[in-house]
């Protein structure tokens, strides 16, 4: 698919999310069961993206500390497992999403090249070696906490897959995925104050996607952990400072964010008074600057085209949230005229022709066009 066709396709889907009739896809849909959703064909554009990069070893930006000089090695002998698409958790995300892809559209006529890339990088051996990377004394914080919580989406994603291939992968993937989990285990009791920024380091997104993984796999002390951690470090928020966002860089809002986790460790009642307390304003969709989409000037900057990214996140946070709250609600009401907006603002771009936002973008959109509204 050209550049100009997959550009038509994205407004087309754009056009399709903001009809009456759309839905997010249940996480056990089937292609059949989604056609005013993603579609095959439209699954198969983002597919082309994801797998152009996942074989792209260069350029590469490491997040790798060298305690001597036989640390200086090339990415894909670091991590033969996730060597592309730009950086370590970038790579991890494009892996959950061609699963993802080919889990709910096995026909897709990339499926035989998407199992092919999988089953080359999903080994025993790559994935032993990227769980020894993990246990280096030096990478005791790598990829704290946005690569560690992509790491259990894919982990999730797999579990959740009946396939030969997908158990496959799966077993061999348990020693990255056992080790990510020690990590949160080991790690978030000892972290007093939450991260409260817009990009990797954010506490929220590496505790909301820890919470949904360790739901559907059933790991309750993880699960315990999230949901206590959740609540010492936002339980109390109020007035939260919204209108100072975004942030130049941002590709998260950290207020959305904060909502969107404390949705899933909050009973509903309690989450609509948290909710009332903590975004007064949401009712008249204010502060406008959190509802209104982001603006991006340069998509060629790799920091500037975070931005695509914020519109997309924040239409899936605020998509969650609405979902949560009761039918004719005004905040739900707000809220999901603004996920529109944003949906519509962030779609447009994945496919902007340069690497700084193709290597990623797609998965933001996968997400929000996949996820279940819980």
């Amino acid at each position: 698919m050209r550049r100009s066709g997959l550009k038509s396709w994205i407004a087309a889907l754009t056009a399709t999310i903001l009809s009456p009739g759309f839905q997010f896809m249940d996480s056990q849909a089937r292609a059949t069961d989604s056609p005013q959703g993603l579609t095959r064909e439209r699954a198969s554009g983002f597919a082309r993206l994801a797998l152009k990069g996942l074989g792209k070893e260069f350029p590469n930006k490491l997040e790798h500390v060298m305690s001597g000089s036989d640390d200086v090695k090339s990415p894909k002998v670091l991590h033969p497992a996730f060597f592309g698409s730009y950086d370590w958790h970038s790579s991890v995300h494009g892996h959950w999403m061609l699963v993802r892809l080919v889990r709910r559209f096995p026909d897709l006529p990339e499926a035989r090249e998407i199992r092919e890339t999988l089953g080359g990088h999903f080994t025993a051996e790559n994935l032993n070696a990227e769980a020894e990377y993990f246990r280096r004394k030096e990478s005791r914080p790598f990829e704290r906490p946005y690569g560690w919580a992509w790491l259990l989406k894919l982990a999730e994603e797999l579990h959740n897959w009946d396939d030969p291939d997908a158990r496959k992968w799966r077993d061999n993937l348990r020693p990255v995925e056992e080790v990510v989990a020690a990590r949160y285990l080991e790690f978030f009791p000892k972290q007093t104050y939450p991260v409260r920024t817009g990009v990797h380091p954010n506490t929220a997104f590496g505790l909301l996607f820890a919470h949904d993984y360790a739901k559907t796999v059933g790991n309750s002390r993880l699960k315990e952990l999230v949901e206590s951690r959740a609540k010492s470090y936002f339980g109390t928020d109020d007035d939260a400072p919204a209108k100072w966002e975004p942030s130049g860089a941002d590709f998260f809002s950290p207020s959305l964010l904060e909502a969107d986790l404390m949705r899933r460790v909050l009973p509903p009642a309690e989450f609509r008074a948290w909710f009332a307390r903590f975004l007064p304003g949401a009712s008249r969709a204010e502060p406008k600057s959190l509802f209104a989409p982001a603006t991006v000037t340069d998509r060629t900057d790799p920091q500037l085209v975070h931005l695509d990214g914020l519109n997309l996140s924040r239409a899936w946070c605020m998509r969650g949230i609405a979902a949560s709250l009761p039918e004719g609600d005004p905040v739900r009401l707000a809220l999901s005229k603004s996920a529109d907006c944003h949906a519509e603002a962030g779609l447009e771009h994945v496919a902007s022709g340069d690497y700084a936002g193709e290597h990623w973008l797609a998965s933001f959109a996968i997400y929000l066009l996949t996820a279940r509204a819980e």
